[in-house]
């Protein structure tokens, strides 16, 4: 398909996606065998990239302009473009000393296809790329390479070019703290605590300003747990900091900045941003809520094309920052980036939400993608996470749990109780997990948050999705059996997962049964939980089985999110949205009263006795 002009090509990848019956689960940069590669310099190839100096305007994301010429062009080459720009194998660790050093040792951050947007380059051998760069601590070079992905041979470099800062403070990623009033800010840089301080300066939009400390993180390559997050996956990822900005004013809006004070007395300024503080628990106001899983992230400018990414995750990015003034919390329920060890992609993620996690809370949950891998306490033995066993995400992201490595936590928005499982640690009946669980479902005050959600990544509840209709359980193995006891007894509104990337409604089900024949308008007690997949953010789309099963309502084939408003303590709205266009194609409405809630309803029955 690449001997077709790129414009072509993008067709055929988004027309295709539907016709191809498993599509590949590779990190597409693995698709380099970056470790066979060669020399093979040409005197008259030539890439030439412009501007050399990026962010003259404080921008941290600027396009660049790549040129290029081969004698001896074709459809197999390729540009890299890698960061740092000396990826020669002076930078390579050898891993013992009886072993040679390979010639490269490092995958770019990103590459691109010579042909792509330039149907000629085969006859005549030039070509020119628009690539987009984002800061990310060092400088770049761009190589093209012969000999395709699998053979390559490196043809000629080009000269370097670099962001103004390149250790500038970027992509802020705000979370909910641990009380009600606390909001954290996470963010990036290339100052360590042996250069800089790190704060934030924050305050209400008229007063005055605050300053609170950040503390600071970062992992080594030696913290990785296999390949190729230990090999030529690896890329520093710098230093993240986190600040906890404490005794806020429910539903205040603030404005903050990030800052670092080098040890000469100057301070570099990150722009500045805004966020609404939280309301208090069971407070009676309009509360919005986004919920979405398995969105992946995606290059704007095409290169890096994962399992047709870009037309998914990339329109739900910007259809949430389409209605950002109409959305006040966001769940991104596992499966971030699929960096799959590829750890340049961690910065380009957190760099394509930045408009929305530096306005709203950006809560994250565990998935394989982020965890799995053997021998270093995942409940699931697979290597999905390409050696990153939780790390990466575990940093770069804060959630409000008491031990970041188990990625289970509860937080309040307002009428909304949510409690977020982490399906790649063990769940089942007597486990840690399943006391924090129960703990977390039964200390929802349901009179002041009437509305308890239940998040996780892999389908605990209910799901179509024909793998798990091949396994004849339409459910994780082992996933509901100890869980629904729960969801009923607590009386759990709506349980939201991953992992299956699609979209499917359920009835309110328990015991595989429908508890209502109602579909669009619930009123009284649902005597069961409602069940969403909602894994459709952007990463390639699963087949649903042919079998019709009783409890599912709405099944969608396509790429989408969902969204919880809460108007207030009796009614609430639940809209699935296409991320191409942002539409509203499947929705409910719950309409309640307290007395609703206590209703006792099948196994959820306080145990009672004859005492007067």
């Amino acid at each position: 398909m690449r001997r077709l002009g790129g414009i072509v090509l993008s067709i055929i990848l988004l027309t295709a996606s539907s016709v191809w019956a498993k599509p590949r689960e590779d990190q597409p940069l693995s698709n380099i065998a970056i470790h066979k590669a060669s020399i093979a310099l040409h005197d008259s190839a030539y890439i030439k990239a412009s501007p050399t100096i990026l962010g003259l305007r404080g921008q941290n994301s600027e396009w660049v302009s790549v040129e290029y010429n081969f004698p001896n062009p074709s459809y197999k080459d390729w540009i890299g473009v890698f960061s740092p720009a000396n990826f020669s194998a002076s930078i390579c660790v050898p891993e013992n000393p009886r072993v040679a050093t390979p010639v490269l040792c490092i995958a770019p951050i990103k590459y691109q296809f010579a042909n792509y947007s330039n149907p000629k380059y085969e006859d005549t051998g030039k070509g020119m790329l628009k690539l987009q760069l984002i800061n990310q601590r060092e400088d770049f070079s761009f190589a093209l390479f012969s000999g395709g992905l699998g053979n390559p041979k490196l043809v000629a470099v080009s000269n370097a070019i670099s962001f103004v800062n390149p250790k500038a403070p970027v992509y802020p990623r705000l979370a909910q703290g641990k009380s009600w009033d606390e909001m954290t800010v996470t963010w990036t840089s290339g100052y360590g605590i042996n250069e800089a301080e790190p704060f934030v300066e924050w305050g209400p939009q008229v007063g005055d300003r605050r300053f609170s400390p950040a503390g600071t993180l970062t992992f080594s390559r030696s913290s990785m747990c296999g390949a190729p997050a230990r090999t030529v996956g690896w890329r520093d990822p710098g230093f993240i900091h986190t600040s906890f900005l404490k005794n806020l004013w429910p539903n205040s809006m603030y404005k903050y900045r990030l800052g670092h004070r080098l040890f000469n007395g100057t301070i570099v300024w990150s722009q500045t941003y805004h966020f609404r503080a939280s309301p208090y628990p069971g407070q009676d106001s309009l509360q919005r809520v986004v919920i979405f899983g398995d969105m992946g992230k995606a290059e704007a400018d095409g290169s890096n094309e994962y399992n047709n990414y870009q037309p998914g995750s990339l329109n739900t990015t910007q259809q949430v920052i389409n209605d950002l003034g109409n959305t006040d919390i966001v769940f991104h329920i596992g499966d971030i980036c699929y960096a799959n060890g590829y750890l340049s992609q961690w910065d380009q993620f957190t760099s394509q939400i930045e408009p929305i996690s530096s306005t709203v809370p950006y809560m994250i949950a565990s998935g394989n993608h982020e965890r799995d891998w053997p021998g270093t306490g995942s409940f699931y033995g697979n290597m999905d996470s390409g050696g990153e066993c939780g790390v990466a995400a575990e940093t770069m992201f804060y959630v409000p749990a008491e031990n970041r490595a188990k990625f289970w936590y509860s937080t309040d928005y307002g009428m909304f109780h949510f409690c977020i499982a982490d399906t790649e640690h063990d769940w089942r009946e007597g486990s840690e997990q399943y006391k924090f669980i129960e703990h977390c479902l039964a200390s929802a005050d349901r009179q002041k948050q009437p509305w308890l959600i239940f998040l996780a990544h892999r389908v605990l509840g209910y799901s179509s999705g024909s793998f798990y209709a091949e396994e004849g359980s339409f459910e994780e193995p082992m996933g509901r059996e100890s869980l629904q006891k729960l969801w009923q007894k607590y009386k759990v509104d709506l349980a939201v997962y991953g992992h299956v990337h699609n979209y499917e409604r359920t009835c309110p089900v328990y015991e595989h049964a429908c508890t209502s024949k109602e579909k669009s308008h619930y009123q009284g007690p649902l005597n069961g939980t409602i069940h969403v997949v909602a894994g459709g953010g952007g990463a390639h789309l699963s087949d649903f089985t042919t079998l019709q099963t009783r409890w599912s309502l709405y099944k969608d084939y396509d790429y989408g999110f969902i969204k919880l408003t809460a108007f207030d303590h009796s009614n609430l709205l639940f809209e699935y949205k296409k991320s191409s266009d942002g539409k509203v194609y499947d929705s409910f409405r719950i309409t309640r009263d307290y007395r609703d809630i206590l209703a006792c309803t099948t196994d959820s029955c306080p145990s009672m006795t004859l005492a007067s």
